[in-house]
C-alpha cells in the first residue's frame, strides 16, 4: 500500500496526525546485554488507544500500518450507547491515525476483535451491534469497499474464509470485560443451555452453524464433579497456523467468581473433539506450530507453569519452569526460536514485556511499563505484546504519562540485531 490511495479519499475519512512521539517517559526500560530496544508511543492523547488481545494480526503484511481503537473515556465497564473509533496508525508517515470505522460492540480486554482479515493485504475485520445482534464488518482500507457479515467473529482462519465465534451475550454475562454489553444473554438463567454455544461462520456467503452447544461440550467426557451448580462459557478460540485445526477453553464459573478450565482441539467443522487439558487450569496459550499448543497450566509433573501440548497425543513438556514462573500473554516470534511474553502489574504497579529462548534458557527484558492503580480489575491494561509479519517489532498497550492507555512500539532489531 502506498501514499497515493490514502490521499484518494482524505474526503472519506477523518485522518489525525499523531507526529512521531519521544520515547515513552512513562516506561522504565531495562537494558539487555543485547542492546535496549527502541520503545516509542505511536499514539498519543486527548483520546486513549489500544488494541486488546495478542493473537490477532494488529499489522498489516508490510508491517506499516497498525490498526487500534480509540475512546474517550477509561475506568469503567462500558455502556450499551459508548461508540469506540477503530483506526490504523500509519508508521512511516509520523505515526499518522487513519479512522477506519466505529462500533458498539466491544470490550476493554478484547476489544472488537479487530485484525487484519487473513490471507488479504488490505482488508480489516471487526464487531458491532446492529438492532438486536451482532455482525462483523469487514473493509478494504485500499479502496474503502465495506460489507457486513450478520454473525460477529472471534477467530479468522488462515485464509480468510471461515470465522468461528461464541455467544457474546454469554461471554458478557459471565465474564464481564469479555463479551459485549448491550444485548442481554437470554439463557442467562441457563446453566448450560443447548440452544447456544459455540458457533462457525462463512465469511462469504454469511451463514452460520452451531458446531457445539454448552451443554454438548458441559457433557463431553468425563463427568466432573466441579461443574455441578457452575454456569458454563466458552473463550479463546484460535485455528492453528494452516487451519486444519482449531483450539478453544470451555470454562465453568461459580457464583463466588471461581472458575474452572478445559482446553479442546476440534477440525473447522467441529469433528474430532479432542480434551487436550483436562487438569482445571488452562489459562493463555499460543499455536508453535499445527500440532503443539503452548499454554499456561498446572499439570501434576511441575505444577503451575507453562507447557507445550501435543495436540492428538498425551505428550506434555514444561517450558521455562525456572525462567518463567506465572502466567503471561505468550506468543511466537516467526520461526518459533524465541517466545515473547509478559507479566501482571508487579509490588510497583511496572508490567513487563520479555523475550525467552526456549533451546537455551535465556530471558531478555524488553522492558518495565507503569501501570497506575486505577487500571485494574476489567478495565485493566494488560500489556498484550503483538508481534508484526517479520518478527522485528512489537507494539503493546500501556498507560503513558498522563494520557492514558496508548499504543507503543518496541523496535526488536537492537536486541536480536
Amino acid at each position: 500500500m502506498t501514499n497515493s490511495w490514502l490521499s484518494r479519499r482524505e474526503m472519506m475519512i477523518q485522518c489525525g496526525v499523531a507526529g512521531l512521539a519521544a520515547f515513552c517517559m512513562g516506561a522504565k526500560t531495562l537494558r539487555a546485554s543485547e542492546g535496549a530496544p527502541n520503545v516509542r508511543p505511536i499514539t498519543r492523547g486527548p483520546k486513549h488507544h489500544w488494541f486488546g488481545y495478542y493473537d490477532k494480526f494488529e499489522f498489516d503484511p508490510s508491517d506499516r500500518y497498525v490498526l487500534g481503537m480509540e475512546v474517550d473515556f477509561e475506568h469503567r465497564s462500558p455502556r450499551a450507547n459508548d461508540e469506540i473509533r477503530v483506526g490504523m496508525v500509519d508508521i512511516e508517515d509520523g505515526d499518522r491515525w487513519i479512522e477506519l470505522g466505529s462500533t458498539t460492540a466491544w470490550c476493554w480486554q478484547q476489544g472488537c476483535m479487530l485484525q487484519w482479515l487473513p490471507g488479504s493485504n488490505s482488508e480489516v475485520i471487526w464487531n458491532d451491534r446492529e438492532a438486536d445482534h451482532y455482525v462483523s464488518r469487514i473493509l478494504d482500507v485500499k479502496i474503502y469497499e465495506k460489507r457486513t457479515v450478520p454473525h460477529p467473529i472471534y477467530t479468522v482462519s488462515p485464509n480468510g474464509k471461515i470465522a468461528l465465534a461464541p455467544d457474546f451475550r454469554r461471554l458478557n454475562d459471565v465474564r464481564p470485560g469479555y463479551g459485549y454489553v448491550g444485548l442481554p444473554d437470554p439463557y442467562a438463567n441457563d446453566l448450560a443451555p443447548k440452544e447456544t454455544g459455540l458457533y462457525r461462520v462463512d465469511l462469504e456467503t454469511g451463514d452460520q452453524e452451531m458446531l457445539f452447544s454448552f451443554a454438548d461440550i458441559a457433557g463431553f467426557g468425563k463427568p466432573k464433579h466441579s461443574m455441578t451448580d457452575a454456569k458454563h462459557k466458552f473463550n479463546h478460540l484460535l485455528f492453528n497456523p494452516d487451519g486444519t485445526r482449531f483450539v478453544f477453553l470451555h470454562r465453568w464459573r461459580y457464583p463466588n467468581g471461581v472458575r474452572l478450565s478445559r482446553m479442546f482441539t476440534a477440525n473447522p467443522d467441529g469433528s474430532d473433539l479432542r480434551v487436550l487439558d483436562d487438569n482445571g487450569l488452562t489459562s493463555h496459550f499460543i499455536w508453535r506450530d499445527n500440532t503443539h499448543i503452548l499454554a499456561w497450566s498446572n499439570q501434576p509433573s511441575h505444577g503451575p507453569a507453562l507447557y507445550l501440548f501435543e495436540d492428538g497425543s498425551s505428550n506434555i513438556d514444561v517450558v521455562a519452569k525456572t525462567a518463567i514462573k506465572a502466567d503471561g500473554h505468550v506468543n511466537y516470534l516467526p520461526g518459533g526460536e524465541w517466545i515473547v511474553d509478559d507479566t501482571y502489574p508487579d509490588a510497583d504497579r511496572n508490567q513487563e514485556v520479555f523475550l525467552y529462548h526456549p533451546s537455551t534458557d535465556r530471558r531478555v527484558s524488553l522492558g518495565k511499563f507503569y501501570s497506575p492503580a486505577p487500571y485494574t480489575g476489567e478495565w485493566r491494561c494488560d500489556t498484550h505484546p503483538r508481534v508484526s509479519r517479520n518478527g522485528q517489532m512489537l507494539v503493546i498497550d500501556s498507560p503513558d504519562k498522563d494520557e492514558g492507555r496508548q499504543l507503543h512500539l518496541i523496535d526488536l532489531r537492537g536486541v536480536l540485531g
